[in-house]
């Protein structure tokens, strides 16, 4: 099903670690319209960053966001949460400092151990700017690097 002139609802709930787990992870009718916002964000930043995403989560159904540790309220189990990253355009913190200055309205980016970025659209956004390096350290207000350099 395209929800989206790039995105199909089978790339936002495909999943390697449910297909080993025998985990369902097909969305609930009543996620498809978040799964549908995400999707039309989603089409923001990639028209932004002028190349394809390469997105590795969007939707978790409970069982499989508890097997990759996911945040018990993670946004991902609503539908309305993504991590992906951008190679073509630049390192994850790149595209995340992109996005922060692009005027897309999304609730949460988040740059995740400088590997991926997290982004999140929902009917309230916040435009919050988090960073996590390390679990110890835990997240960061704004965008960083793994070098303590803050960039927004």
């Amino acid at each position: 099903m395209q929800i989206s002139p790039h995105f199909t609802l089978i790339q936002l709930v495909r999943s390697e670690t449910a297909d080993a787990h025998g985990i369902d992870n097909a969305a609930p009718p009543e996620l498809i319209d978040n799964l549908t916002r995400l999707a039309q964000g989603l089409e923001q930043v990639q028209a932004l960053l002028g190349h394809p995403l390469a997105i590795s989560s969007a939707y978790r159904c409970p069982e499989l966001n508890a097997i990759v540790g996911g945040a018990q309220a993670s946004q991902h189990v609503l539908g309305e949460a993504a991590d992906f990253d951008c190679p073509e355009f630049g390192t994850p913190l790149e595209v995340a400092l992109a996005i922060a200055a692009s005027g897309i309205r999304y609730d949460q980016v988040i740059l995740e151990y400088a590997r991926w970025v997290h982004i999140s659209f929902n009917a309230a956004p916040r435009n919050r700017l988090l960073t996590i390096n390390t679990a110890d350290q835990g997240y960061l207000a704004g965008l960083w690097d793994q070098g303590g350099n803050q960039f927004a």
